[in-house]
């Protein structure tokens, strides 16, 4: 299917009421279309998805079109967006140790490549602390620095183990035994596993 096709599959899967802050709709989205400017299009789509949960085919109609346009942010965004509708989602603040008290001396990328290790809570039967395995997005910027803070989301390995988690609560982050970061949760939306299995493996 070609990217005018999959735009508008997507545009007809948002509610008309749906509006973005500055009173963007799905109508709005149907003019640029006619005018072919398609990245356009593909982002107010991606903000409409912000403001309304829509489903995993909306999301995986997004990818696949930023696929096309070759354009790999919105294309690892969207992805992100299926992970998150198959699973749901974990925000949290987090802040991270300045280089000279932790392993990281550099930035990473915000876009899903990082797959720290997190202490939600969890102990080994001889007491140590159990660290999971969880993606990190940043919200709102390309990378992060080391002693930065951040809005995040999070994509866990196995969601089950973080289900018990509620905003206000603290967990750490680690690359590797050392405390990397500390992060507040924000929210905590997680489907549960049987319905995340009904909706397919990511």
């Amino acid at each position: 299917m070609d990217v005018p096709k999959l735009l508008e599959a997507a545009s007809l899967l948002v509610p008309e009421e749906v509006a973005t802050e500055n009173d963007i709709t799905v109508n709005d989205i149907w003019e640029y279309l006619t005018h072919d400017e398609w990245e356009v299009a593909l982002g107010l789509l991606e903000d409409l998805g912000d403001v309304h949960p829509l489903p995993l085919g909306f999301w995986e109609t997004l990818a696949t079109a930023a696929e096309q346009l070759r354009l790999e942010t919105s294309s690892a965004w969207c992805r992100w967006r299926c992970y998150e509708a198959r699973h749901g989602v974990i925000r949290a603040d987090l802040t991270l140790r300045p280089a000279g008290e932790a392993r990281r001396q550099t930035p990473f990328s915000g876009a899903g490549v990082l797959r720290p290790m997190w202490n939600v809570g969890h102990r080994t039967p001889t007491g140590e602390p159990a660290l999971n395995i969880a993606r990190l997005w940043v919200e709102f910027t390309p990378f992060m620095e080391p002693g930065g803070r951040a809005t995040v989301r999070l994509a866990p390995l196995d969601p089950a183990q973080w289900q018990h988690l509620q905003p206000g609560q603290v967990i750490t982050m680690h690359e590797d035994r050392s405390v990397a970061g500390t992060a507040v949760v924000l929210e905590q939306r997680l489907v549960p596993a049987v319905e995340a299995a009904v909706g397919g493996a990511d």
